[in-house]
């Protein structure tokens, strides 16, 4: 199996697939949290070894709430990667942020409902992970730089609030959003985000602008015909960004490494077998 993989890209609604890949293998890999969303494609990308998953699922399975996003994490790290790339859309809250444009964030405001696991730490073992800045700076940095040679526009920073979905906001939830400082707004970075941190993944998103989500209402209001639309019209940009990052990722250092190292509360004695073994992949070394 490779373990040997610069980075992983998660692809959202529309990026189902990695065209210009070459030696090409998929894995299918079971996992203690269920199966990834779908195989996890690896292959050679400008001489790096890139793993790439459709979040969900080819042919779009799973909604937001449903994509088993542990069992995607765990697959990637136990093929070793420590950086990831999540494509994902995204509704803009503030007017600079035009659809098409793509938004690299340095924060996150999760308001999901409770109904996604959203740690590996349960059932038998408690970890407290640190998310203060949930976002890896270098990769994030690197990120903007690529989609800019790419030839697109780049905003760097600012808050991306995860709802649950998988219906859109209504126009009060879209301007109480923007009354909180939010500036984009989504249905998948959380728990995703959090779950790579746990398991010592840097991550960054690259979010593609389709919309004013529902509350500049001089525009019309967010639909999936026009997400889909605008998306394809950015998926040639987003291939390219990630081809530039290619020859780059590997050279970045590894800032989640030993974030975990310390977070465990459980005590050693009474963590259970079933829980130890659940997550000896990730966090293994300190227990």
């Amino acid at each position: 199996m490779d373990t040997n993989i610069a980075f992983a890209v998660i692809g959202g609604s529309g990026l189902y697939a990695m065209p210009g890949l070459s030696d090409v293998a998929e894995h299918r890999i079971k996992t203690p949290f269920g199966d990834p969303s779908d195989l996890i494609v690896v292959g050679t990308l400008l001489g790096s070894r890139v793993a790439f998953l459709p979040r969900h699922g080819r042919g779009h399975r799973y909604s937001p709430s449903e994509a088993p996003s542990r069992a995607n994490i765990y697959a990637l790290k136990s093929l070793g990667v420590k950086h990831i790339i999540s494509v994902s859309a995204c509704g803009s809250l503030r007017e600079h942020l035009r659809p098409r444009d793509i938004v690299v964030p340095d924060q996150l405001f999760d308001f999901t409902k409770g109904r996604r696991p959203a740690s590996f730490f349960d059932d038998g073992i408690v970890g407290h992970a640190g998310v203060a800045d949930p976002l890896s700076r270098t990769l994030s940095a690197a990120l903007v730089q690529a989609v800019r040679a790419a030839g697109g526009t780049a905003h760097s920073g600012g808050a991306f609030i995860t709802i649950e979905g998988p219906r859109f906001s209504t126009r009060a939830e879209s301007k109480a959003f923007r009354a909180w400082g939010c500036d984009i707004i989504g249905m998948t970075a959380c728990p995703e985000a959090f779950l790579a941190r746990e398991a010592e993944i840097d991550y960054a998103i690259m979010a593609h602008v389709t919309d004013y989500d529902v509350w500049r209402e001089s525009e019309e209001a967010v639909t999936v015909a026009m997400v889909i639309e605008r998306l394809n019209a950015n998926l040639a940009l987003a291939q390219q960004a990630i081809a530039n990052l290619a020859p780059v990722i590997p050279k970045l250092p590894h800032e989640s490494a030993g974030a975990m190292s310390s977070v465990i509360m459980t005590a050693r004695d009474r963590i259970t077998p079933e829980a130890r073994e659940r997550v000896k992949l990730l966090v293994g070394q300190y227990l």
